[in-house]
């Protein structure tokens, strides 16, 4: 059976952050894959600033400056219309891939809003939560959720694309090939 980390979000923009903990959830879970997924539409934040493709785009290269063959992209989510609730998804990709395991990374602040989830007691049964601790967050709640050991990373999209708005250099929070893409492209008010 196939070992399959999923790592959703808005990636608005991709950082250093959500590739070193796909790196750290590859060798610590033992996975044949990491699947990084964009989400369409956020049920529980703000619509993203840049556009799903654009996003996309911004993955992509994120994915490429790691050479990480097991880091691959999933469309599902921007494929289809709506709102990109987990059960939805992974309802698809168990049914698409019936000899995987699928382990959902998710980072305290989710961990914390797990009882808000859509159909999160009928998701809890299909899939393997696994947390990362994220500064300000307790993680802690009644559903099973396997701990990664990991340091905090204190980085989130919100902020860099705060400091991007402020022009405060972000060269060492995202790979440079997705910087440059943010400037040709213009995003976050470059």
């Amino acid at each position: 059976m196939r070992k399959v980390g999923i790592l959703g979000g808005a990636f608005d923009p991709p950082h250093n952050g959500h590739l070193i903990l796909a790196e750290t959830a590859l060798k610590q879970l033992n996975l044949d894959e990491i699947r990084f997924i964009p989400t369409n539409i956020p049920p529980h934040k703000q619509a993203s600033q840049a556009s799903a493709m654009d996003r996309f785009e911004m993955l992509r290269l994120a994915v490429e400056s790691t050479n990480h063959p097991e880091f691959v992209i999933d469309m599902v989510e921007l494929n289809r219309k709506g709102p990109s609730y987990t059960f939805d998804t992974m309802t698809e990709l168990i049914g698409r891939e019936p000899n995987s395991k699928f382990y959902f990374i998710i980072g305290a602040d989710m961990i914390d809003y797990l009882p808000h989830w859509y159909k999160i007691d009928e998701l809890i049964e299909c899939i393997t939560f696994v947390g990362v601790p994220r500064p300000s967050y307790n993680g802690v709640t009644r559903y099973s959720v396997q701990m990664l050991e990991m340091d905090e990373i204190d980085l989130s999209s919100s902020e860099i694309r705060h400091k991007i708005q402020e022009g405060i250099v972000v060269d060492e929070l995202i790979p440079r090939n997705v910087l440059n893409f943010i400037k040709e492209k213009g995003l976050y008010g470059v």
